[in-house]
């Protein structure tokens, strides 16, 4: 009968333990329940003060062919516009045109631009500068001309423009960039201009050499198109400045991802939705891509230069299909255009 009592006993404090240990995992449950919620609303906040514009899906209205909606999906293709105005009630022609490419298949992101001057035609313009399409119709015709000229499967934009994107810079503590002694007297002239438009005192650039610029500086930077190289060499700067934040980004880490968040968001303006933007991120960190690579279209010695009522407008050569054919080599088969020189 002792033996059964002890028996009993025993049973009875196990039946205890196992009933504790449960509530204890409910409780840890719950615990790692409520953190995800948090993380997931605080994410969800965040992602409430991005600019968001409705634009039509359809295919047809994007402008995307049959043969562009085959081509893979593990390639995500988004357009980046940099928009020069400043009325923020007005478009303003994008002088920053670049295709943003995530590439699972290659583990690459791939920054692409596009020349601001590039001869193409426009829906409702006819032939024009690809610049000229947002200034018309936004993100909707920016996006659909991309597609029908070069044969893309675009559907979303990201747009800042460059009071936006001196914020950006400036949450990172500024960028560090090489200057020349011909970028100084330049880029002190756009510092001037936008000081003069938000009311504050300039901060020039008193010598060339590499040095930490602010936001506004960095802006200025990726702005000057009166050098060497000319608007060639712009879009070879605002490459820079973008690759250049991306990494001071990286460096900072997780801890310094929601202050540069804060600044980002509300300064951006774009076509996709919260879940939208929160996967692309996603799959960014989760696909294991860590290379980040950059072109520019046309290529060298794949356009010539015409004059067109009184515009100096760039024309691919020997034709816009080449061109076309050259960018999508290299956003899907990661193969660059060989140059040609002479």
């Amino acid at each position: 009968m002792e033996n059964k009592t002890k028996r009993m006993d025993k049973k009875n404090i196990n039946k205890k333990k196992k009933s504790k240990r449960i509530k204890i995992v409910i409780v840890l449950l719950l615990i790692i329940l409520l953190v995800v919620c948090l993380v997931i609303g605080y994410v969800f906040s965040m992602l409430g003060k991005v600019k968001q514009t409705n634009i039509s899906k359809k295919k047809t209205d994007l402008g995307i062919s049959a043969t562009a909606d085959a081509l893979p999906d593990d390639i995500t293709n988004f357009a980046l516009f940099g928009v020069d105005r400043r009325d923020t009630n007005e478009n303003g022609n994008s002088d920053s045109i670049m295709i943003a490419s995530i590439d699972k298949i290659h583990k690459k992101i791939k920054l692409t631009s596009i020349m601001r001057d590039t001869k193409v035609t426009i829906d409702g313009l006819g032939t024009a500068k690809i610049n000229a399409a947002y200034q018309k119709g936004a993100g909707q015709l920016a996006i659909k001309t991309l597609n029908q000229n070069f044969n893309l499967n675009i559907k979303d934009y990201i747009k800042v423009d460059f009071f936006g994107l001196e914020k950006i810079i400036s949450s990172v503590g500024g960028l560090s960039i090489n200057l020349t002694s011909d970028e100084v007297k330049y880029i002190n002239a756009y510092i001037l201009e936008t000081s003069t438009l938000e009311k504050v005192k300039p901060i020039y650039i008193t010598k060339p050499g590499l040095q930490l610029l602010s936001g506004k500086q960095a802006v200025a930077y990726a702005r000057i198109r009166y050098t060497i190289g000319d608007d060639f060499k712009r879009t070879e700067r605002q490459r820079l400045v973008l690759t250049l934040l991306l990494d001071k980004v990286q460096v900072g880490g997780v801890a310094k991802y929601p202050s540069f968040m804060n600044a980002m968001l509300p300064n951006i303006e774009t076509s996709m939705s919260s879940t939208q933007l929160l996967a692309i991120g996603t799959s960014v960190f989760t696909s294991g891509i860590s290379t980040l690579e950059q072109e520019r279209f046309p290529a060298d010695g794949y356009w010539t230069s015409q004059m067109i009522k009184g515009s100096d407008y760039l024309v691919p050569i020997p034709d816009l299909k080449t061109m076309a054919d050259q960018i999508n080599n290299y956003i899907y088969d990661d193969v660059k255009p060989v140059p040609k020189i002479g």
